[in-house]
């Protein structure tokens, strides 16, 4: 055992001044070490199984003599418990680093969430109502609190004042509070089971969805009726009667129709080619537009007839120098349906009268059927299956 220092006290380590280490008793092993440029500090030197060490205990004068050796005693009794009190407060100082790294908010995780996924999303409208619901619900109430700390009564406080009288909007909330969770937790921002999962946890604290109220879906026009609708549509002038006219002959979806490009048909074959990215099912689509009534009502090659000119409004010859920008010019412009889709009094071009409502759900126009409820335009889709379910075709 080597000789045991001579214990000072404090007015001697404060006279301590020439380089080196200076062993000041009182436990063993620690020392005031003295840099060439005059810093002082503390060191205790220790053996932790076959190595040793020199382990800082902070500057002098900031941590006094007794402050010194008192650390020092805590470290030596760590050593005799079989701890290496060096690789303990590394090991400490990296978990607090972790946690700090770690300490990600509910807005944080959802505004990255978006950022890496919008991308994929099909239009710019899914990912302004992602923005729009959380921005109006979750945030005010969860937007700073760490995603880690978010529990049950963080999710029920968003969704239970609005699950009866919003609910389709809770519900689409609910799943989007669960998948940015569980984004979080992939990341490593929060650990445990997810608070916003509805099977075996929410569904045993709120109702279901469609027991609280009807999704609201508008009603369709009923197949015996589309003869006389379609007459007085057709007795309409106007590139928004063509427009809506178009929709329900191709039963194709109106962002389709809104988004149709000179480049998708197909004059000399009659075809119309809508791309896989501007299809819901991502897989290229193609309808034939050589049946009688394409032929009589849209012609979209050379010849009397609504053609691409006409369509445009513009006195442009197709195949004249700028063709090629023609192409990339749409068949229908946006106008067409936008009006249908204000969420204000609407009326589609000249089709006032027959598709007319308020908000966003026009109306069966009264001229045809005054008992009708409220339907959608764009339901059309639905009508076709109903026929074609009557008249069994595949």
């Amino acid at each position: 055992m080597g000789r045991k220092a001579t214990e000072l006290g404090p007015l001697a380590v404060s006279r301590l001044a020439s380089p080196g280490l200076h062993f000041v008793g009182g436990v063993a092993g620690l020392a005031l070490k003295i840099n060439e440029r005059g810093a002082r500090s503390w060191v205790l030197r220790i053996k932790v199984g076959d190595k040793r060490r020199d382990m800082g205990l902070g500057g002098f004068p900031d941590v006094p003599l007794a402050g010194a050796r008192d650390a020092a005693r805590a470290a030596r009794a760590k050593v005799r418990e079989g701890i290496d009190p060096v690789a303990d407060g590394r090991a400490a100082r990296s978990a607090i680093k972790a946690s700090q790294a770690a300490a990600k908010t509910f807005k944080f995780c959802a505004l990255a969430y978006i950022d890496a996924h919008e991308a994929v999303w099909r239009n710019e409208k899914h990912a302004q109502q992602w923005r729009n619901t959380l921005e109006t619900y979750a945030y005010p109430l969860i937007g700073s609190l760490l995603v880690r700390d978010i529990g049950l009564s963080n999710i029920l406080a968003v969704l239970e004042p609005i699950w009866k009288a919003k609910t389709e909007t809770a519900s689409r909330l609910r799943g989007r509070l669960e998948v940015i969770l569980d984004w979080a937790t992939t990341r490593g921002y929060r650990a445990g089971p997810n608070p916003a999962r509805w099977k075996g946890h929410l569904d045993t604290v709120l109702p279901a969805a469609h027991s609280v109220a009807n999704a609201g879906h508008h009603s369709a026009l009923p197949f015996t009726k589309v003869g006389a609708f379609m007459t007085a549509l057709r007795s309409q002038a106007g590139l928004s009667a063509r427009a809506l006219e178009f929709t329900i002959l191709t039963a194709s979806r109106s962002g389709e129709v809104r988004g149709a490009s000179w480049k998708e048909i197909d004059r000399a074959g009659r075809m119309w080619t809508v791309p896989a990215e501007r299809m819901k099912a991502g897989r290229e689509h193609r309808m034939e537009l050589n049946l009688p009534h394409f032929r009589r009502r849209f012609r979209f090659w050379s010849g009397a007839g609504l053609d691409q000119t006409e369509l445009e409004g513009q006195r442009r010859d197709p195949s004249d120098r700028e063709a090629s920008a023609t192409q990339q010019r749409r068949v229908f412009l946006d106008r067409s349906f936008s009006a249908a889709q204000s969420g204000q009094h609407v009326e589609i071009g000249a089709c006032h009268g027959l598709v007319t409502g308020t908000g966003t759900q026009p109306r069966w126009p009264h001229a045809l059927d005054d008992q009708h409820p409220p339907i959608g335009w764009h339901s059309n889709r639905a009508t076709t299956q109903e026929g074609c379910a009557v008249f069994v075709i595949p």
